[in-house]
């Protein structure tokens, strides 16, 4: 992917303002946390696990309302020291608002294994491991374009 398409994606989500350093340093790196929630996903799913889709709602319902997703700490406080990188810089709101999504989405993917309605939670786990896989490899983030067209902005990371 290219610098232009990558800083475009990236300010989509709300990472706004960053050098060509800080773009080359962590432009793959932030994969980090969509990359964990995904596989989470596609396990909780997989498994038909209420438990481990709650946990990640719970999880993403903190990247809601936290300026990073705790995912992001693990890098932050752990991982950058292993790559010699800096650390992520505070999620904006589009970001915020794909967490809030995902929370909704998780827990309601969750009751449908729940209450045993198998196929519903099989379409929307299969469809959030698809919008979670796209946002991991491309940083092509659909709840941040839907954020943008609601709000028409490209908030700045805050």
């Amino acid at each position: 992917m290219n610098a232009t398409v990558l800083r475009r994606r990236l300010e989509e989500q709300g990472f706004c303002n960053l050098d060509e350093k800080t773009l080359t340093e962590l432009g793959p790196w932030l994969r980090w946390s969509p990359a964990i929630c995904t596989v989470v996903i596609l396990i909780g799913t997989v498994l038909q696990s209420p438990m481990i889709l709650w946990a990640l709602a719970v999880t993403a319902a903190l990247g809601t309302v936290l300026p990073h997703h705790p995912f992001d700490y693990l890098y932050n406080y752990g991982m950058r020291h292993m790559t010699g990188t800096r650390p992520f810089p505070p999620q904006g709101p589009q970001r915020r608002f794909a967490c809030g999504l995902a929370t909704v989405w998780l827990v309601g993917t969750g009751w449908a294994f729940h209450e045993g309605s198998n196929v519903a939670g099989y379409a929307l786990g299969g469809l959030l491991f698809a919008v979670a896989a796209i946002v991991s490899t491309t940083h092509f983030c659909i709840p941040s374009l839907i954020y943008n067209t609601l709000f028409s902005q490209r908030a700045t990371s805050a």
